[in-house]
């Protein structure tokens, strides 16, 4: 498979030591989330960084980055020393201040409406918050309208009939997500963080593609499965299978 230009330095990071060590972090999401945020927030740097440069062939030096859903600021010291200005907007104020961070700039908003101008930074992204939402493509159409023409949209995400689709309630979810919110309540005795049809949806490939593709305002430049080697990212382009088996989906888009 071909690889397109924007994702050709990413590409190169994208090896199995990299999957293997973002899978033994994601088990300390809950019980060490500074371990695991932080493993999360460098990735995830080399991941923007990467295809900005893909894209301009510049580092991130003087742009503006909007993480929608930026939580309690994990991701700022990293950005920051990339040469970015990073700007996260949370909508939940607990989830704000739940690591005791103090990030200068943050801004308490909704993804569906997001409180800044139409065109006014240079890169929007995402991470592991569209299936948190209830019209997670309206949230897509939000973060393409904030972003400068020209400019970088990235949205990952992870898939309801992967492993992590469930969250916590995982991998009874696959049995029906009610089903596994009340079964994690009944074994432990407390509902789960992530509450199915409160807090989690079901959110599919198809269903990312599918907006992407026919979204008027932006290009689609590339899709990939964001935990994945270089050399499995062919199972996006496969119907059902990437469903089950991509588990996080990236999509990367150009604003028009």
């Amino acid at each position: 498979m071909t690889t397109p230009p924007v994702t050709r330095r990413f590409g190169r990071r994208a090896t199995l030591k990299r999957s293997f060590g973002l899978l033994s972090d994601f088990r300390h999401e809950q019980t060490a989330p500074d371990l695991f945020y932080g493993a999360l927030a460098r990735d995830s740097v080399e991941l923007i960084g990467d295809l900005w440069g893909g894209l301009t062939d510049a580092d991130l030096t003087g742009t503006t980055v909007l993480d929608v859903g930026g939580g309690p600021g994990y991701f700022a010291d990293v950005f920051q020393q990339a040469g970015a200005r990073y700007v996260p907007v949370e909508p939940d104020p607990s989830e704000m201040h739940a690591a005791g961070l103090a990030v200068g700039g943050a801004v308490r908003g909704s993804g569906l409406a997001l409180p800044f101008r139409t065109s006014s930074v240079d890169i929007c992204f995402s991470s592991n918050v569209a299936e948190h939402v209830s019209e997670p493509w309206a949230m897509a159409e939000e973060m393409i309208r904030v972003t400068k023409p020209g400019g970088l949209m990235v949205l990952s995400y992870t898939l309801w009939w992967g492993p992590f689709g469930g969250h916590e309630t995982g991998p009874w979810h696959a049995l029906g997500g009610e089903y596994a919110a009340r079964r994690y309540l009944r074994r432990n005795g407390r509902e789960p963080k992530n509450r199915y049809g409160v807090s989690l949806f079901k959110v599919g490939a198809a269903d990312g593609l599918r907006w992407a593709r026919c979204t008027p305002d932006a290009e689609l430049l590339a899709a990939f499965p964001r935990y994945h080697p270089r050399w499995a990212w062919w199972m996006v382009r496969v119907p059902g299978l990437r469903e089950f088996l991509v588990s996080n989906l990236v999509l990367v888009m150009r604003k028009r």
